[in-house]
């Protein structure tokens, strides 16, 4: 299934393609042992944890370099679980440096397994809660761990002040459903529907909301 990720993205390397195409047996390996993905989705991996995660392209795509800076982007990715949206998005993005936190140690766990057979240098992992985190990042991504008010408050103070890219620096969120009576107390936030860039139906609802910080 890792060819949905070839239809939508057709010009990764054969690099890109042989790590995405890992990502089944690791994550089907791992998830016998520690339940990280739930069980009905495992067999929908690609279009419901890879390609997911992916979403975030649609409104951004992070720069390799960036002026007055030591290398490329920074992203942090709170809440990652089994690694998403991080190790897709480190794939896609291998100039781009990665943090990836969760405060259950089980799924960091995974993380590491998998980041090791990849062999992603771009990532780095931590056991914490996001609060903990040192230093700033363009972007804080995450998939749906609580609401934007708290999620905000997690991360306000840990995104980097110069923007380069084409939005503003702030969070990227991945979140479905009607989100308007949330994202009240956010006036400036914007919302990118991911049925507008994937035709598969499980996309419907599926939205990434950019909060610039």
């Amino acid at each position: 299934m890792s060819q949905i990720i070839k239809h939508y993205f057709p010009h990764i390397t054969a690099e890109q393609e042989r790590q995405f195409a890992q990502l089944e047996e690791l994550y089907k390996e791992w998830n016998a042992q520690i339940n990280v993905i739930s069980r009905k989705d495992i067999d929908q991996l690609y279009e419901r944890h890879v390609l997911h995660s992916l979403g975030i392209v649609s409104v951004v795509r992070f720069r390799e370099s960036l002026p007055n800076t030591k290398g490329g982007t920074r992203v942090l990715d709170v809440g990652t679980g089994g690694g998403f949206p991080g190790i897709p998005l480190a794939i896609l993005f291998p100039k781009t440096q990665f943090h990836l936190v969760d405060a259950i140690a089980k799924k960091i766990k995974v993380v590491d397994a998998v980041v090791e057979a990849l062999d992603l240098k771009n990532v780095t992992t931590a056991h914490g809660r996001a609060e903990k985190v040192k230093g700033r990042f363009d972007f804080i991504v995450s998939r749906a761990v609580t609401n934007m008010d708290d999620f905000v408050k997690w991360t306000r103070n840990k995104v980097r002040k110069d923007s380069y890219h084409t939005v503003e620096n702030g969070i990227l969120y991945l979140k479905g459903g009607d989100l308007r009576e949330e994202l009240k107390p956010f006036p400036n936030a914007y919302i990118y529907e991911l049925s507008d860039v994937f035709e598969e139906e499980f996309f419907e609802t599926k939205k990434v909301v950019h909060l610039p910080l």
